[in-house]
């Protein structure tokens, strides 16, 4: 997109974890994002005639230079974002997947379908996909290239446009990912990332797009989905979370406490499906909390690319004020800190230790709501059938872990109420099958990613039903011979569908 910047407000760009400077961004109005989707619209046209071929094409060009120029945009990902090097991975590994699964099956995925006509003999039914149009999306600071990028290729590849505004913190990911695309093939009118606060570049989104992908909080779900219902469009949306962990007891206890560190404090705990609940059966309790404890205290907090670091800064000093007053609160109500619980401020102002708490009382607030920073408490159960109570007591229905037996991890997890559930793992397995569907239940959102639905949900789909006689209600033969083959027919149709 060129708009001419010399009168627009600019935007730094501030490394939380040092505090440095490390860009400087157009800060995009309403009236760019309304030129935007005019562009947005005359392209799509031209798109949604390119091939299946073409479009596969650029995606495997694309997977190919994100995982060449991985250090690239890991370093971005890092400066903006201040995360640890492989939380900054794995944002890599996740477009590149996406853009590999849906390069090889969108085109099975999207080709007209044969469906079961209601005469057989006498008709015959297909349903085809046609894309949306322009769709908007507004994507969160925590994988701002995994979460702005992955969803369009998605779009993008179902025949859309898409018209995307990152977090005003991390918008670099994005435009390093629009640009490697663009190097792939995609022509730059197919995807534009505009910079800019929520109230214009969000709002004009909204106004204006075909389709709305959103992933934040729930409060800003809510409203973003009520103004989508009054303009009758469809959306699907990743909202918050408050995951739960079950230790079960015939749990492997040494690898669930080795495990569970990075379900926890992953991606500094800013991460819509880590853990922030762990109800661990009383069979375990004594063994497996000090373990978890004393890993959880190994841990190594720092910025930069050394991959040994474990866990990066938060994204702002207000961001790690809000998860200090978090603590504070369950604490002076009466819980105890197992470890953490203060601000790491030898390291920056945005550092939160890892943090363990036991006995938070009822009271306190981040017993049910989600803190979205590097906090988990624990609670002792005494069965697994209390634990999955526990689990499902909550208003969100995104993500669980279970450490179990195969057996027994089965049998819990069809018993949760989210929408992934990781056996002997936090979340990277569920969220890496990009072949099965992603997304929440509850107040945790609407709709999902990946699978099959990832794609289709970006497009129309249309009925087309050929009738190979006369019309069937104005035909002139007797009406009671014609109704009497018509029951002969269906009851064919039946025997066909057994």
């Amino acid at each position: 997109m060129t708009h001419a910047t010399a009168q627009r407000t600019m935007t730094d760009i501030v490394n939380p974890a040092t505090g440095e400077v490390v860009a400087t961004v157009p800060a995009h109005t309403k009236d760019d994002t309304r030129e935007a989707f005019e562009i947005a619209r005359r392209a799509q046209l031209r798109w949604a005639r390119t091939s299946f071929r073409q479009r596969r094409k650029i995606m495997l060009t694309f997977h190919n230079l994100a995982l060449d120029n991985r250090d690239m945009l890991m370093d971005t990902i890092q400066k903006e974002n201040g995360k640890s090097r492989i939380s900054a991975l794995e944002e890599v590994l996740d477009v590149a997947l996406t853009a590999r699964h849906y390069g090889y099956k969108a085109k099975k995925m999207l080709k007209p379908h044969r469906r079961r006509a209601v005469m057989p003999l006498l008709t015959s039914t297909w349903e085809e996909h046609a894309p949306k149009g322009v769709v908007g999306m507004i994507a969160p600071f925590n994988y701002p290239l995994s979460l702005s990028i992955s969803d369009a290729l998605a779009a993008i590849m179902a025949g859309n446009t898409v018209v995307l505004k990152p977090d005003s913190q991390t918008p670099l990911s994005a435009l390093a990912g629009v640009e490697l695309l663009r190097e792939a093939g995609l022509p730059a009118d197919v995807f534009q990332v505009l910079p800019g606060r929520g109230s214009e570049v969000g709002q004009a989104i909204i106004e204006e797009c075909d389709y709305l992908m959103f992933t934040g909080s729930t409060s800003t779900g809510e409203k973003l989905a009520e103004q989508a219902a009054s303009r009758l469009i469809d959306y699907s949306m990743e909202l918050g979370g408050k995951n739960a962990m079950i230790v079960a007891h015939d749990a492997n206890v040494k690898r669930a406490a080795e495990g569970a560190w990075s379900a926890c404090f992953g991606n500094s705990g800013q991460l819509c499906i880590s853990i922030e609940r762990m109800y661990v059966h009383r069979a375990v309790a004594d063994e497996f909390i000090p373990a978890f404890v004393n890993r959880v205290k190994a841990m190594r907090i720092g910025t930069g690319p050394d991959w040994d670091i474990d866990m990066g800064s938060q994204i702002s000093v207000e961001h790690t004020g809000e998860i200090e007053r978090f603590v504070n609160d369950a604490v002076d109500k009466g819980a105890t800190v197992l470890t953490g619980g203060r601000r790491l401020r030898e390291l920056g102002d945005a550092f939160f230790a890892p943090t363990v708490l036991r006995d938070v009382p009822a009271d306190a607030e981040l017993l049910r709501e989600e803190v979205f920073g590097p906090v988990v408490y624990i609670e002792v159960v005494d069965s697994n059938d209390e634990a999955i109570a526990r689990a499902n007591d909550t208003t969100y229905g995104l993500n669980s872990s279970v450490w179990a037996s195969p057996k027994t991890g089965r049998e819990i997890a069809s018993q949760l109420e989210t929408g992934t559930v990781n056996i002997n793992e936090g979340y990277a397995p569920a969220w890496s099958a990009i072949d099965a569907p992603m997304g929440g239940w509850k107040k945790s959102g609407v709709g999902r990613r990946h699978g099959d639905y990832g794609l289709t949900k970006y497009t129309e789909s249309r009925n087309v039903t050929q009738t190979r006689v006369m019309n069937l209600i104005t035909n002139n033969l007797p009406r009671k011979p014609w109704a009497n083959l018509l029951a002969v027919s269906l009851r064919l149709g039946r025997d066909i569908m057994r």
